[in-house]
Order: structure tokens, then C-alpha cells, then sequence
């Protein structure tokens, strides 16, 4: 991946669909709560739509994972990236709980629904987003229509949570006194190739703010050892859902996946993503967008 301090001059080699789609900018917008604001996207749709279709990122992302990709999801739908709360642009907080993420996605819904009239809402998580995705499913039934999971670790039924440790955060918060520097360490956790490095440097950019301490990762680190995960929690979503899956993930390899559909086939259908790993919407950004406007209906 070619850095320097011009992003425009590192992602000139970018597809045409790609320039198209980051240049269409959406509606910055923040939702206001007592516990901290939350920062998300709205993309209106190009014909007039009662559909929404709302993507939540994964741990330590942002909503600008999505602006390759969410331009390309309009036609039909109004579409809408959140930034989860200690992550991109949402404001830090003293604890956080996947339950408290879910709320967020809830009201940002149910914000837009009642702000534009709209009917029927598609759900789309990656990683830990897809947790997100299930338990908002699970807990809104008569909120969400249609969810996908990306790439999720699903526990296994016989998972012994006091085996489950904190190994620290993904990257401790250090202070650069140069933006390259800084760039130059960008990494997608789990480790794994990714051939788009055009769609790497853009979501670099945008992982990182200046501060007065100097350049840092926008990521609230103290997430990662004290996030309050989804331990024994089943999904039992009704609407039609569907789980995404990179050939090549470890975060479904071995019998991490025949767990998943041994626990999950019978409310979920399973698609095996060819060429990707765990970071599915950087692998195959166009093969994702086609299944979520697919098992949406939206094509």
C-alpha cells in the first residue's frame, strides 16, 4: 500500500466504481444522547423508497468503511452507516456493552423511519457488527425485516466463558508527531492480505485524527478490555437472514463455521464468500454489495 500525506494521489489507481462511489458524499448526521452523541451517514435514495438498509462496522472501524459501498446500495433504498459508539466519530464512553451498541443502531432506525416515512429496514453487520445486527434482530422484531451477518464468530453451544480472556486492546493508544508515521502502522485485525490497498488507504485516512498531543487512532482503546460482550446469548431473530462468510477467515474456520449452522441453519441461510478472508467488504467489496441487494430484494 503506497503512503504519503495525499490521499488522492495514493488511491488514483482505484476503480472508476470506487472514485464514484466516495465522491458521493452523504448527510453527516448526529444522534444526541445522554450517554454520548453518536455520528452516522445518511445516503438518500435515488427513487423515492420506504426501504432502509443500515451497516454497522466492527471492532475498532468506522461508518467510512462503508462509503465505497453504501453509494452503491441507493437505487432502491435510503442507506445509513453508523459509527458505534468509541469508534470513528461517536463520542467515547465510560463502559461499553453490546447491548448499548444496539441501542444505538435502534434509535438511529427509528429515527430515520420517523423522520422519512420509511416501512421496511435491512440490517447489515460485519464482525461485531453482526453481533450487534443479530441481538438488535433478536430484541426488534418488529423493527427489522431483513439482517445480514458478516463474518462473525459465532460461540459454540459448549463456549466455557471463564476461558475467554482480555488480551488488551488491538493497538494502545500512542501519540505521532507526523501523519505518515501513523498511516504507515494501519493493520486489519485478525492479520490477513487484502489486495485492495486503494481501500485500505482510504479507511487509514479516516482512522486517524490530530489532536494537540499529536496524530492518534480515533478508536476509544480502553473498548477493547472492557467491552461487554454477548456470553451465552442466542439469537432468535424471525425475519429472513442470511450469514456471510470469506472462504479464507479464521474467524470461521475449522468447526467454527459447522458450529455456527449447526446452531443457526435453521433461521439463517450460510454464503461462502470465495477469495476473502475475514475482511469480506475490502475483499469482495462488489460480490457484497450484490448479495446485500440480493437477499434484500432491492436489486
Amino acid at each position: 500500500m503506497k503512503i504519503t500525506t495525499n490521499l488522492k494521489n495514493d488511491i488514483a489507481h482505484a476503480p472508476k466504481w470506487f472514485h464514484a462511489a466516495i465522491n458521493q458524499k452523504p448527510q453527516e448526521k448526529i444522534l444526541k444522547t445522554i450517554d454520548g452523541n453518536v455520528s452516522y451517514a445518511f445516503w438518500k435514495a435515488k427513487t423515492s423508497s420506504e426501504n432502509l438498509i443500515v451497516l454497522v462496522h466492527g471492532t475498532g472501524a468506522h461508518k467510512k468503511w462503508w462509503y465505497p459501498i453504501g453509494p452503491n446500495l441507493n437505487n432502491k433504498a435510503n442507506v445509513v452507516a453508523i459509527d458505534l459508539p468509541g469508534m470513528g466519530d461517536s463520542e467515547f464512553r465510560e463502559r461499553y456493552k453490546v447491548e448499548d451498541f444496539g441501542s444505538c443502531v435502534t434509535n438511529v432506525i427509528k429515527a430515520e423511519k420517523d423522520l422519512h416515512n420509511l416501512n421496511c429496514v435491512y440490517l447489515v453487520g460485519h464482525s461485531l457488527g453482526g453481533h450487534v445486527a443479530g441481538y438488535v434482530g433478536t430484541e426488534e422484531k418488529d423493527l427489522i425485516d431483513g439482517l445480514m451477518i458478516v463474518d462473525t464468530f459465532i460461540r459454540p453451544p459448549n463456549y466455557d466463558n471463564s476461558e475467554h480472556k482480555k488480551n488488551g486492546p488491538l493497538r494502545m493508544i500512542k501519540f505521532y508527531e507526523d501523519k505518515e508515521t501513523l498511516l504507515q502502522r494501519f493493520r486489519l485485525m485478525p492479520k490477513q492480505d487484502c489486495e485492495n490497498d486503494w481501500y485500505l488507504r482510504y479507511i487509514a485516512e479516516h482512522s486517524i485524527k490530530h489532536t494537540e498531543d499529536g496524530w492518534r487512532w480515533k478508536f476509544d482503546d480502553r473498548m477493547f478490555t472492557g467491552l461487554e460482550r454477548l456470553f451465552g446469548y442466542k439469537f432468535s431473530f424471525e425475519c429472513p437472514a442470511s450469514f456471510v462468510h470469506g472462504e479464507d477467515s479464521l474467524l470461521t474456520s475449522g468447526k467454527l463455521l459447522e458450529n455456527a449452522k449447526l446452531a443457526y441453519s435453521d433461521r439463517m441461510k450460510f454464503i461462502n464468500i470465495p477469495g476473502s478472508a475475514h475482511h469480506v467488504p475490502l475483499d469482495k467489496p462488489i460480490e457484497l454489495i450484490d448479495l446485500i441487494l440480493r437477499e434484500s430484494g432491492l436489486y
